[in-house]
């Protein structure tokens, strides 16, 4: 069993969860940038991803080329998931003052970071449009930061690679490890299925890996850490990431060869011209939210997590049913199983709740024959071909054989041939007279 000890901070931004929609917003494409105009990232990636990562290879085209122009894409959060809830921990009222920019530029400068975050108007204007008119969306992703900013820390530490990265799944997804753009994008990092795959992912019909925060985010460190051995600058390789790494060495010929992001701007994809700003402000945001009077936002319940692996395969509702867990708790566990299936045949992660995983252990039998036919059996391992039988026009499929009736033929000749008797016959066949016409079909089941 591999163990994973974790805080489920159950807020209602995680139920449901919202799905990623297009949005189509020229006010982010707008030279001048205008802060109450700008629409809200998360920005989710519309990945066409074949390989990596120079000219000689194919290209991971995480957004659109230059001929499309900006296509932002956002996470339409549920009404609901948006409204403040109370908490008497919180006391700090919301701060709507916009401050000087030299206090934005010394709080950036201040973050213990190894990527370079610079200031400018164009970073103002995301971190105002965070903390001054979205902070219901800044409190959630500050508390839900408290379970995935471990997870990404770990992984982002086994390869040596920024920690400030972890930030990345803010803009990206939201950090909804269900996002899924109009693209096809999906999980956390927002991978397409051919950069999923290429890195390591299992994506078929039952599982996705790109909604397993661990696995997800493994695949995208090293992602990551190949692009940066191209390009040796972190705000190109977040800009790769975004747009791919074909438009920033278009970007880079276009520049004369200058390979910094602000040298390159001008010719970037219009919608990565803003993601690196975007990508500073939420450094920012996750930061000094606080300063801001934004609390983060309360935790509804906490759960503490465990995992098991199976090689078994189940479905969800066998351990829900069984172990007392609403379904829905098990799916936004192990998000990465599309179809509430465990394949089996290799060794697949379950998380259940800590308290559970003693009873799973002790009752597995019993949960993996709970409606297994109904839930699991869908499929038949094999399959009776039709078998022609000595006698001239039957054919035996699945135990029963088939006959066709032939001119002269009659019930009695028929059972003689099958040896069988002719109430038999017609038992078998749903037959209320002796009266049979030829072309049609005799069943005899012995």
């Amino acid at each position: 069993m591999r163990n994973l000890l974790i805080i489920i901070f159950l807020l209602s931004a995680f139920l449901p969860f919202a799905q990623a929609e297009e949005h189509l917003s020229d006010t982010l494409a707008a030279d001048t940038v205008n802060v109450e105009s700008l629409e809200l990232i998360p920005l989710v990636a519309a990945d066409s991803a074949e390989a990596v990562l120079t000219d000689s290879q194919p290209t991971v085209n995480r957004r659109s080329t230059d001929t499309i122009g900006l296509s932002n894409i956002e996470i339409k959060w549920f009404e609901h998931c948006l409204q403040w809830l109370d908490t008497t921990d919180c006391v700090a009222v919301h701060d709507t003052t916009t401050l000087p920019d030299s206090v934005y530029k010394t709080r950036l400068q201040a973050l213990p970071c190894v990527i370079e975050l610079p200031y400018n108007e164009r970073v103002r204007a995301f971190i105002l449009r965070y903390v001054k008119r979205s902070p219901k969306q800044v409190a959630r992703l500050m508390r839900m930061g408290e379970y995935y900013f471990p997870i990404f820390e770990e992984t982002l530490g086994k390869y040596q690679l920024p920690y400030e990265l972890k930030y990345l799944p803010v803009i990206e997804s939201a950090l909804n490890p269900m996002a899924r753009s109009h693209m096809g994008a999906a999980g956390l990092w927002q991978f397409m299925p051919g950069t999923g795959k290429l890195y390591g992912l299992e994506i078929n019909s039952l599982v996705d890996e790109r909604m397993d925060p661990i696995r997800s985010t493994e695949a995208a460190c090293r992602f990551l850490s190949n692009m940066y051995s191209i390009y040796g600058d972190w705000n190109l390789v977040i800009a790769a990431y975004n747009c791919g790494s074909g438009n920033v060495n278009k970007a880079i010929r276009r520049a004369g060869g200058k390979r910094d992001f602000w040298s390159i701007y001008p010719y970037l994809p219009r919608e990565t011209r803003n993601y690196v700003p975007i990508f500073i402000a939420a450094n920012y945001a996750m930061n000094y939210g606080e300063e801001h009077g934004i609390c983060k936002a309360p935790i509804e319940q906490t759960m503490i997590t465990d995992t098991i692996r199976t090689t078994q395969r189940m479905h969800l509702q066998q351990a829900a049913d069984n172990l007392g867990i609403p379904i829905s708790e098990l799916r936004r566990l192990n998000p990465q199983y599309s179809r509430d299936v465990l394949p089996g045949g290799s060794s697949y992660a379950l998380v259940l709740p800590a308290e559970k995983v003693g009873l799973f252990i002790e009752q597995q039998d019993t949960i993996m024959a709970y409606k297994a036919d109904s839930l699991i059996n869908n499929r038949r391992a094999e399959i009776d071909l039709a078998k022609v039988t000595s006698i001239n026009g039957a054919y035996r499929i699945n135990g029963v054989t088939y006959y066709t009736i032939k001119n002269g033929d009659s019930l009695s000749t028929i059972a003689k041939k099958f040896h069988c008797s002719v109430k038999q016959l017609k038992q078998w066949n749903g037959l209320k007279s002796d009266a049979i016409r030829a072309g049609k079909k005799l069943k005899i089941c012995k």
